[in-house]
């Protein structure tokens, strides 16, 4: 592919969001990020990132947080603008990569080469699914899809004016349980060559 291509992920919880975005990236050589973004910020500012993943993509406390001046004593809020801050720096440079959630389909939504993705699922399957990742029962597997799910939306939403997973806001979104995680990947990776060339 010639010029910018960014590939954004937004994903429920459960639904292989990660899994597929880490595949994407190796299918077309980009580098990813994620969590992972946090190291390269903390490096650049000398900090140690993991005081700063306790925050990462969590939706601001408003009873003790405030703004004053502009500026915020949240560190949900200050860690969320780092992030896009250092998005929209690695994309006004020309990079490539692929990013998960992050706000990317809204904060990057300037650049030709966005391309944008909302994987979603059946429940049963996100449950199944968290059970064996994270080895625990139906019922804890339940709670979690329901507790990282709400923090990725009241997060998302927060920041940005277009609702988390509405399909209006991505190009393309998807429920993986249909075809799979490999099946999802090939069928992305299609609509990447196509919406490229």
């Amino acid at each position: 592919m010639d010029g910018q291509m960014i590939i954004s992920v937004g994903r429920e919880f459960g639904s292989g969001g990660h899994v597929i975005a880490e595949a994407l990236a190796k299918r077309f050589g980009l580098p990813l990020y994620d969590s992972n973004l946090l190291e390269h910020i903390a490096q650049e500012k000398n900090i140690d990132h993991t005081e700063l993943k306790k925050y990462d993509e969590k939706p601001k406390n408003r009873l003790l947080s405030r703004t004053v001046r502009g500026y915020s004593n949240s560190a949900q809020e200050n860690i969320a603008y780092m992030q896009f801050d250092y998005l929209k720096k690695k994309a006004e440079s020309g990079e490539s990569f692929v990013v998960v959630g992050r706000c990317a389909e809204t904060k990057l939504k300037g650049f030709p080469g966005l391309i944008s993705f909302f994987i979603l699922g059946d429940k049963e399957k996100k449950a199944e699914r968290v059970m064996k990742v994270y080895g625990v029962s139906r019922d804890e597997a339940l709670h979690m899809m329901e507790r990282e799910d709400w923090e990725r939306k009241t997060y998302h939403n927060y920041y940005c004016r277009g609702k988390w997973g509405d399909s209006r806001n991505y190009d393309f979104s998807i429920n993986s349980s249909r075809l799979g995680i490999d099946g999802t990947v090939t069928m992305l990776e299609e609509y990447i060559r196509a919406a490229t060339h």
